[in-house]
């Protein structure tokens, strides 16, 4: 139960961080459009692949972790 707990604290702040990040997107990639148009596709592919990356390291850490506590 508390471990479920700790796994819906942890999605909903990584979902509240990205969805903060998400709101000053259009604006990021305005600025960084004024430099380069690359610039800003680099920025927004790069956010796209953080997000995914941050849950695909979770569900890595927590499958190591389920696999220890099962002693193997």
């Amino acid at each position: 139960m508390n471990e479920n707990r700790h796994t819906i604290i942890a999605a909903a702040l990584i979902l509240i961080g990205f969805g903060g990040v998400a709101l000053f997107m259009p604006r990021i990639m305005a600025w960084l459009g004024d430099f380069s148009a690359i610039a800003a596709g680099v920025a927004a592919t790069a956010f796209v692949i953080a997000f995914f990356l941050v849950f695909w390291l979770r569900a890595r850490s927590q499958r190591r972790r389920s696999k220890e506590e099962l002693g193997g």
